[in-house]
């Protein structure tokens, strides 16, 4: 149970809570036009995108974790190498798709945040997609079950989730619905499914 802004203690209110008020945070982001405010391809850009979805819901909201934490057999950077890690990732190339994909996945790697990483993590992938490639992802072409397990295999190889975004990428990039319908899936796959960006 994480310690939250909102002052439950009940697991289940809070993910739907967190769910309501950082999709509504993540539609306002778009609707705003503070996305277009945004440093791309970077820490400081990722953590400006975390804070801005969950800073209503927890005082870590953009700050990097001081905890070690992993996802059922995997750990993700320990925090003792995570500035280093960080530091990388910043200067890592970003002008083609394999590049991009590995930077990528290096930050799912790295994991810097303590929760909200993934949701954050793609709305990232996509300013960068947008910048340098002119398209973005169409998430509602990558299937649950085939991301999840895509991600899982890429600290290995990257070839798998490489092919998924790429073969879901499209030039819709100031295109409204694709954003929001994204937003949706990036949920969707988180296991939030209680409210939609329609909803909110």
């Amino acid at each position: 149970m994480l310690n939250n802004k909102l002052g439950t203690t009940n697991l289940v209110e809070l993910a739907k809570a967190e769910e309501r008020i950082s999709k509504a945070n993540a539609k306002r982001l778009y609707d705003s036009g503070d996305i277009n405010n945004l440093e791309i391809g970077t820490y400081k850009g990722l953590a400006d995108i975390h804070n801005y979805l969950f800073a209503d819901i927890y005082d870590f909201a953009g700050k990097t974790r001081t905890v070690n934490i992993s996802n059922g057999n995997f750990r993700f950077a320990p925090v003792m190498y995570l500035e280093v890690s960080l530091n990388h990732i910043d200067s890592m190339p970003q002008s083609a798709i394999e590049e991009i994909v590995a930077k990528y996945v290096e930050m799912n790697i790295a994991h810097p945040f303590r929760e909200g990483n993934g949701r954050s993590t793609r709305i990232w992938l996509d300013l960068i997609l947008k910048k340098e490639l002119g398209k973005v992802v169409d998430w509602n072409l990558i299937d649950k079950d085939n991301y999840l397990s895509a991600m899982e295999r890429s600290p290995v190889n990257d070839l798998e989730i490489r092919y998924l975004i790429n073969n879901a990428l499209t030039t819709s990039i100031d295109d409204r619905e694709v954003y929001m319908k994204g937003i949706d899936v990036s949920y969707y796959y988180e296991g939030c499914t209680e409210y939609t960006t329609d909803d909110l």
